[in-house]
């Protein structure tokens, strides 16, 4: 083999396995589980409750669109 070859394999192994050994820290940032559910079910409420006002607009939007897709 070259060198050139020799070399980038080497380096090639090298970002692999610094990929592959676990980062001291990753304990520390699991997050903040509680958080991200009342994050997501308040997220839920608001688009249920803007749904049944935006429904019979979007509806009327998507008709129209599939008609005019179709040439109706």
């Amino acid at each position: 083999m070259s060198a050139q070859l020799v070399s980038l394999t080497r380096t090639l192994l090298d970002q692999v396995l610094c990929l592959l050994q676990p980062r001291p820290d990753a304990d520390a940032e699991r997050g903040d589980v509680p958080g991200w559910v009342l994050v997501t079910i308040m997220t839920a409420g608001i688009v249920a409750v803007l749904w049944q006002f935006a429904e019979p607009f979007l509806r009327d939007v998507l008709v129209q669109s599939l008609n005019a897709a179709v040439g109706r």
